[in-house]
């Protein structure tokens, strides 16, 4: 299995796509860097500053709109949903800019300087009012969950038989990538055991909360952009976020912040090794699907030495 490369467009064929979806000329297509999976470019029209972006993935974007309402409803800046739409094979997304440069850009200062802001958005991301919804895992574009409970959730993402998505197949990366059947299987079976813990818990989890989706202008914090959204424990999210910034003692500005809060979360320790094994897990098969040695690697020792 070669590793996966997202669309590719000249310019000519993005502004005309701009052109056609909004009946008036577009102006200031750039592309921009970041994105595995999407094709992304900025631009102007209408007065407007917009960022579009293409996937050939089957679903892609189909809950940006009903996302993106729901968070800037409730008070968290999320890029606003301008339109979307399909050009042969390819999905787009057309987003309102959120000015700011991608957190991992600033120093370690500034970061960290930013840092209780970010504990807050975080904590009020994950407990925005999801309202009359059922369901865990991927949000559909009725604002249902895609499956009855988080243990079937899982077992759909790490399942061998996928179709139509980025994971079709992906059994072969066993034999043609550094990804080992016999490390996933045990981390397979430890993050069976775990999701016990994190069962009982449905909240909005943004699913891909690192640095390069948080957006700042260097004293404080913009916006939040690209989320993988699903409905279950919140912890998921934290999990991403510490293994990402790890120069920083992020579980402990989290816990902090939820004492300030007022908010109590049981069995934490426990909800939050299920997360890393949940997420750690996937970026395993996405670090060999890319060819990222390192990044495997690293993330596979982590997750073997995980403890109560």
């Amino acid at each position: 299995m070669t590793a996966y490369e997202k669309p590719r467009l000249d310019m000519a064929e993005v502004e005309g796509i701009l052109n056609n979806h909004f009946g008036t000329k577009a102006v200031g297509v750039k592309p921009q860097e970041g994105g595995n999976l999407s094709s992304v470019f900025s631009f102007t029209c209408n007065g407007i500053e917009g960022i579009i972006k293409f996937s050939d993935l089957e679903g892609a974007y189909e809950t940006e709109r009903y996302v993106s309402n729901l968070l800037n409803n409730q008070g968290i800046s999320y890029a606003k949903c301008l339109g979307e739409g399909k050009v042969g094979p390819l999905a787009y997304s057309i987003m309102e800019r959120i000015h700011g440069s991608n957190l991992v850009e600033y120093t370690t200062e500034e970061k960290r300087a930013q840092l209780p802001e970010l504990m807050d958005i975080l904590t009020r991301m994950n407990h925005v009012t999801v309202g009359p919804t059922s369901g865990y895992g991927w949000i559909k574009p009725t604002g249902d969950g895609t499956y009855p409970t988080w243990k079937d959730y899982m077992i759909a993402v790490f399942a061998e038989d996928q179709t139509g998505n980025f994971w079709e197949g992906w059994y072969d990366l066993f034999r043609s990538t550094c990804l080992e059947k016999d490390v996933f299987e045990e981390l397979y079976s430890r993050l069976m055991d775990f999701s016990a813990y994190n069962e009982p818990h449905r909240h909005l989890i943004h699913g891909d909360f690192h640095p390069w989706n948080i957006l700042s202008d260097g004293r404080r914090i913009t916006g939040i952009i690209d989320g993988n959204f699903a409905y279950g424990d919140f912890l998921v999210d934290l999990a991403i976020l510490k293994v990402h910034m790890g120069e920083f003692d992020i579980i402990q500005a989290y816990l902090d912040h939820q004492e300030q809060a007022g908010i109590t979360i049981p069995d934490f320790k426990e909800r939050l090794i299920g997360a890393y094994y949940f997420k750690g897990m996937d970026g395993l098969r996405f670090y060999a699907k890319m060819g990222w040695k390192d990044a495997y690697y690293y993330n596979r020792d982590f997750l073997l030495n995980l403890t109560r």
